[in-house]
C-alpha cells in the first residue's frame, strides 16, 4: 500500500487584487510545515502541485526548508489537474443575474458591501460565497464558459487516477493543491455527496494535510485535515 498526502495550500491573500499569492502569514506556515516535517523525517517518493501560484509557492516553501535541514525532498511535477475550481468566475459571471431574483443573495451581498474591517469583510463575503457556489454544485445556476462541479470533480479524480498509478508500490506521495480538490479526495474516499464534498472542503485549513492509503482500486481515508505543525491559534486559517 502506498501513502498520499494532499496539502492544502498556505493562506492566498483573500479579498485583496491578487489573491493567488501567500499573505505573510502563509508564508510562515509553509516555513512551519516544513521545519514539522523535517523534525519527523517525513520523506516522499513523488511530489505534485497544482498550477496555481499559492500552491507551487507553498511546495517551494516546505521544501526548501526540508531541503536545508538536509531531508530529501523530490522535483514536484505540474499537474493541472489539480488546479482549484473557478470559483472567481462562477461569481462573476452568476452575481449580477442572481441579484436580479434571489432576495438572500441581494442580502447577502448588501451586508458584505456595508461591512468594514478585515474580520467584517471576511466573514460576509464569506457568507455570499459559500450561498453562491451551493447553488452551483446543486446545478442551479450554469454560468456560461465556466467548468461545471461535476466536470471539476472528474478532472480531479483523473488526476488522482495519474498519480496512483504511475509509481511504484508502498510509495508516499505529496499533492500540492487546494481545498475544492481535497474535498473531491475525500468523497472519492467516502462516497460524499456533492453538497458533503463541497462542505468538508471548507472545513480544510490552510498547510494542514490529509493523508489516503491506496492499493489498487482501494483508496480510504487514513486523517484530514492534519495541522500539528502549528501551535499558536491565531496562525490557523480557513482562507
Amino acid at each position: 500500500m502506498g501513502i498520499v498526502f494532499l496539502v492544502r495550500h498556505a493562506q492566498a491573500s483573500f479579498l485583496e487584487s491578487n489573491y493567488d499569492e501567500l499573505s505573510n502569514l502563509g508564508e510562515a506556515q509553509a516555513r512551519l510545515l516544513g521545519q514539522y516535517w523535517s523534525r519527523h523525517t517525513v520523506v516522499f517518493d513523488r511530489v505534485f502541485t497544482g498550477p496555481c501560484v499559492r500552491q507551487k509557492d507553498t511546495l517551494t516553501l516546505v521544501s526548501d526548508t526540508c531541503r536545508k535541514a538536509g531531508i530529501h525532498f523530490p522535483d514536484p511535477v505540474v499537474l493541472n489537474e489539480f488546479d482549484e475550481y473557478q470559483a472567481e468566475w462562477v461569481l462573476e459571471r452568476s452575481l449580477p443575474g442572481l441579484l436580479e431574483i434571489n432576495q438572500n443573495i441581494r442580502d447577502l451581498h448588501a451586508a458584505f458591501q456595508s461591512s468594514s474591517g478585515s474580520a467584517g469583510r471576511r466573514a460576509t463575503f464569506a457568507k455570499l460565497f459559500e450561498a453562491v457556489i451551493s447553488k452551483w454544485v446543486r446545478g442551479e445556476i450554469c454560468p456560461p464558459g465556466v467548468e461545471s462541479w461535476l466536470e471539476f470533480c472528474s478532472r480531479v479524480n483523473s488526476g488522482l487516477t495519474k498519480c496512483l498509478s504511475g509509481g511504484n508500490r508502498g510509495e508516499r506521495i505529496a499533492i500540492f493543491t487546494s481545498g475544492g480538490p481535497i474535498g473531491v479526495a475525500m468523497q472519492r474516499a467516502l462516497q460524499l455527496s456533492a453538497e458533503s464534498t463541497l462542505n468538508v472542503s471548507w472545513m480544510s485549513r490552510n498547510s494542514s494535510w490529509s493523508e489516503f492509503i491506496y492499493s489498487g482500486e482501494r483508496f480510504t481515508l487514513s486523517s484530514f485535515n492534519c495541522h500539528a505543525h502549528i501551535d499558536d491559534p491565531a496562525m490557523l486559517t480557513y482562507r
